[in-house]
């Protein structure tokens, strides 16, 4: 029966959005006014039948539906938020009344609910707050230490079906017309031809191998003899090439952030099951663990007898 609520909660921001976009010329007027300033969760934005909506919950339900709002404009989603809101105090004063709540099948599916919020909180507020940057830009800088330097690449080129094409515009090159402009005028692809051939930067793997082949022996300003790929027949105009910068901390923290956290939450995992008195009673699932630990065991094993086999490690050589 509950997996239709889901349904019904995906469906409902497509009905909501339609529903606001009508009034969102209206709702601009007011764009200003409404970011004015940050308010405080319990501030209440509209009532039902006496019950409060507030900020708190406006909050809580952009967690649960506002990728589906993502589109919408702040004053709008906004808008959306509070009409889905009093949508769910409506249809939830209906259920009451139909005394819905009262059966065994929605009291198992409301403790369910609370064990994965309950999970959601031990996350967010003890394995997320366990972790911080300090530790995170010491992976990061662990990591850029063992980075190996990318070069990438800028060029131009223009691509045509045939050689004899590709060997005439090489020498209009040669003989100083303009590259951008043969590009927009003769080449096959259509995304490039726009830019003048301009290709951006790229780096190793991202282009064809015959293609790549060519610009790794190419210095800036060089222009290729003809070049012959699955596409056709390229000439090409290395424009720069360059060591390719890594990401910053800034840029990355966050992904970094979230992988600590997610390693805290295995270790965690891994202690309370540990502790726990687990028992796996279905028999299909209870063999699919038994085999699993089984594997391990034994890769265990084998690692063991591997390491042993090859005996002790040879001392360093003193200098």
């Amino acid at each position: 029966m509950y997996p239709v609520i889901t349904k019904l909660r995906t469906l409902a921001p497509a009905v909501i959005i339609a529903a606001v976009a009508l009034a969102a010329p209206r709702v601009a007027v007011h764009a200003q006014e409404a970011a004015a300033a940050a308010k405080a969760p319990d501030t209440v934005v509209a009532t039902v039948n006496g019950k409060s909506i507030t900020e708190a919950d406006l909050t809580l339900a952009e967690a649960e539906i506002g990728s589906d709002l993502a589109n919408l404009p702040d004053e709008v989603k906004r808008r959306a938020l509070t009409e889905y809101l009093i949508d769910n105090l409506l249809f939830a004063e209906a259920a009451e009344a139909d005394k819905l709540g009262e059966s065994a099948e929605f009291k198992h599916y409301m403790a369910y609910l609370q064990q994965r919020a309950l999970r959601e909180q031990y996350f967010e507020k003890k394995l997320k707050n366990a972790v911080n940057e300090e530790e995170a830009k010491k992976i990061y800088d662990e990591r850029l230490a063992t980075l190996k330097p990318e070069e990438e690449f800028s060029a131009r080129h223009i691509l045509v079906e045939t050689e004899e094409k590709a060997k005439e515009l090489r020498a209009k090159i040669e003989k100083g017309e303009d590259f951008a402009k043969l590009a927009e005028e003769n080449s096959r692809d259509p995304v490039s031809k726009a830019e003048g051939g301009s290709l951006g930067y790229f780096g190793i793997g991202q282009m064809v191998p015959e293609f790549e082949a060519q610009i790794v022996k190419m210095q800036k300003g060089d222009l290729s003899e003809p070049v012959k790929t699955a596409y056709g027949w390229h000439i090409i105009k290395l424009e720069d090439r360059r060591q390719k910068a890594p990401p910053s901390f800034d840029q990355v923290k966050e992904t970094i952030l979230n992988s600590l956290a997610v390693r805290k939450a295995q270790e965690a995992s891994s202690d309370m099951r540990a502790k726990s008195a687990i028992e796996y009673v279905d028999a299909d699932i209870k063999k699919m663990v038994e085999d699993q630990k089984k594997a391990q065991a034994d890769a265990l094993e084998a690692a063991k007898k591997a390491k042993e086999d090859a005996g002790p490690a040879a001392p360093a050589a003193k200098e």
